[in-house]
């Protein structure tokens, strides 16, 4: 049996959590002996599957009270030793402290580590203290996990030449359920309510949609990130009188019901890595709406005009204009969503754990 350890800094429901606990249960249930280490305990987080061992190798009561140099040593200690007791036949870390604290914590291990970028390396991995890290550290990994092209092209070329491009999992309760023939007159979002998402965006495009079609509202799904994007919502909110037509659900555990019969599924993302949520509204069989955001996630499953339509960051004329076509040409708006369905055989657990375990076998085997 071989064994596995996962590394990020919590299971707070977000995307790369989201992923972790999917695969890692997929892991689990082909006869791994599966372990994720975190950082840190979150007030939301994603359940695991009960084969799985959660493991603490954050901070302690005592090494909480030591100065920032002394807290990164002790974080690096906590990994370190934890590693070194478990001796994974691999670990695999998730985003980008993980992914360093993972590949020091490793030094003089010979132990293989896989390391695996989630979001838009434009403003993650290009500051100075990046550049410094990366040049150090990514030799040492045994392999690297992208979302998207974009992603992995942003690294230096023996980054590129051992690395996998693989789309997240989709859960099974978005995949294979039946089209509504009849559709509420509802859009709706999900996904954190956090800056670069720009749910505000949204609301102001949904805001010139309402004016055509009063009789359609706008639901948002997702947690309060704490960076006062839900304050700024519910001001917007205030100020057009939307209350009653633009609604702030919070977070769901049942986003496959409560979005199945919405008319279309809109996203107004600056930045992605790879959105679950785009990837989830699409296997529902919605027709989607989404920002041509970098680093291309969006791009590398929506096909525009064939399974859903791409708008310009930042554009929300284009995007309004978007929501309005797929609220009025229902038949056109049935189409992408049919099609969008099929994303549920392209990247159901199962597809995805078999290209993450192929990659992990060819890994180890070549070492």
């Amino acid at each position: 049996m071989k064994r596995i350890v996962f590394h990020l800094n919590c299971l707070e429901r977000g995307g790369a959590e989201r992923v972790v606990a999917n695969l890692s249960g997929q892991f689990a249930a082909h006869g791994y002996e599966v372990y994720i280490a975190t950082e840190w305990q979150g007030e939301d987080e994603y359940e695991i599957d009960a084969r799985i061992k959660r493991v603490h190798v954050g901070l302690d009561s005592r090494q909480e009270r030591h100065c920032r140099v002394r807290k990164f040593l002790d974080r690096i200690g906590n990994l370190r030793t934890f590693l070194r007791n478990t001796r994974p036949d691999i670990v695999i870390a998730f985003a980008r402290r993980a992914n360093y604290r993972a590949l020091t914590a490793t030094l003089g291990m010979r132990m293989p580590v896989i390391i695996s970028v989630r979001n838009n390396p434009i403003g993650y991995y290009d500051a100075v203290s990046d550049k410094i890290q990366i040049a150090l550290l990514f030799r040492r990994a045994a392999g690297f996990v992208f979302q998207t092209p974009a992603q992995r092209d942003f690294f230096p070329e023996y980054v590129r030449r051992r690395s996998r491009v693989i789309l997240n999992p989709i859960g099974s309760q978005f995949i294979g359920n039946a089209i509504p023939q009849e559709r509420e007159k509802v859009v709706v979002h999900s996904g954190r309510l956090v800056q670069f998402k720009n749910q505000c965006m949204l609301v102001r495009a949904f805001l010139q949609v309402h004016q055509k079609h009063p009789d359609y509202i706008l639901k948002l799904y997702g947690q309060d990130s704490l960076d006062g994007t839900r304050q700024k919502l519910e001001q917007l909110i205030r100020e057009h009188g939307a209350g009653e037509y633009v609604r702030l659900m919070g977070s769901s555990s049942t986003l496959e019901k409560d979005m199945a019969r919405a008319a279309v599924a809109a996203y107004s993302s600056n930045y992605e890595g790879m959105p679950n949520v785009t990837l989830e509204a699409m296997a529902l069989g919605l027709p989607v709406v989404a920002t041509d955001c970098p680093p291309g996630g969006p791009r590398m499953v929506i096909t525009p005009e064939e399974n859903g339509l791409l708008v310009p960051v930042g554009d929300e004329q284009a995007l309004a204009a978007a929501i309005n076509r797929l609220i009025e040409d229902r038949e056109f708006a049935k189409r992408l969503g049919a099609n969008a369905a099929q994303i549920g055989k392209r990247a159901s657990s199962e597809v995805i754990f078999g290209e993450w375990q192929d990659y992990i076998t060819e890994i180890l085997e070549g070492r």
